[in-house]
């Protein structure tokens, strides 16, 4: 007849045997487990199997086996089988266990090796396909900690939030000896949605340190004479309204200057990742027969941007 489900592995298993030491005119015998009665056991008496039962061979109960009549030590040899006791003999073949037969939380710290539980030595190198574990201190037992996880991706900051724009069309500054703000309102990409195409500003709500960079293309509005060109020019990242950081270009005390430059300046800024911001500012130095415009050509001559530097 055909099992439903599993078929009952007994190649695996085999019924527990119990034998006993003789003792001269005594009937009764402790048994090494509690039985129900004596059908629950096969004994054996000098290799013959006895019928259990009232006024038969025996009688068992709990843990006590009592005979019809006493056995003589040396001569006669008694044992019995438990017949609903069946005991592992063969340990299952290797590999043979899986994740199906494995309860959920079953395997302790204690089963776990040590040099898994406390980790191994720091390596200074890694490949891109190295795997290592991650540890989650604040959960409970070694499995629950550790999570295996690709080295390179998995681990650390990345370099977000970012974004980079440029001035959407030219902007005139005049030659009023201070700074402006730079009108940049069109943007390249932005990860976090964190620069204000309005305000003209990037306020990241990640705090760390970042790496701010911006570029401006200063031309003059007339080209017909020295003295309406380009005498002085500059271009600074602002953090919160003040400058934290600037390039400078002056003619000194030659009369000459150009009609167009171009100025770049880069550095590192410390955010507190909710209201600190960041904007990029511009200005020209003369004197006021002509005017400084900063230029918006399509290749972004004049640019912002800014990432976070990951850790």
């Amino acid at each position: 007849m055909a099992y439903l489900g599993n078929v009952p592995a007994r190649s695996f298993i085999s019924f527990e045997r119990q034998v006993f030491t003789i003792v001269n005119s005594q009937t009764a015998y402790t048994l090494s487990h509690s039985v129900t009665n004596e059908n629950d056991i096969r004994l054996v008496v000098n290799n013959v199997v006895q019928e259990p039962g009232s006024g038969k061979a025996y009688t068992a109960s709990g843990t006590t086996l009592t005979l019809s009549a006493a056995l003589t030590n040396g001569t006669d040899e008694m044992y019995c089988v438990f017949l609903g006791r069946a005991v592992g003999t063969v340990n299952a073949p290797a590999g043979s266990v899986d994740t199906a037969q494995l309860a959920s939380e079953a395997v302790t710290d204690a089963k776990v090796a040590s040099s898994i539980i406390t980790g191994q030595t720091a390596e200074t190198s890694i490949a891109t396909d190295d795997l290592i574990l991650l540890s989650d201190t604040s959960a409970s037992g070694a499995l629950k900690k550790m999570t295996r996880a690709n080295f390179v991706s998995g681990v650390g900051q990345t370099n977000t939030p970012y974004f980079n724009a440029r001035l959407g069309s030219d902007q005139d500054i005049g030659y009023t000896g201070t700074y402006t703000k730079i009108n940049i309102n069109t943007e390249y990409f932005d990860s976090a949605g964190a620069f204000d195409t309005s305000a003209y500003r990037f306020t990241p709500q990640t705090a760390g340190k970042y790496f701010v960079f911006g570029q401006c293309a200063f031309e003059s509005t007339s080209s017909s004479n020295n003295n309406n060109n380009l005498v002085g020019t500059l271009v600074a990242i602002y953090k919160n309204g003040s400058n934290v950081a600037f390039q400078q270009v002056d003619r000194g005390g030659q009369l000459y200057s150009a009609y167009r430059r171009t100025m770049g300046v880069s550095t590192i800024v410390d955010m507190n990742g909710s209201s600190d911001y960041l904007e990029l500012y511009g200005r020209g130095n003369g004197n006021n027969a002509g005017s400084t415009r900063v230029a918006a050509d399509s290749a972004g001559s004049t640019f912002f941007g800014a990432y976070l530097l990951a850790t």
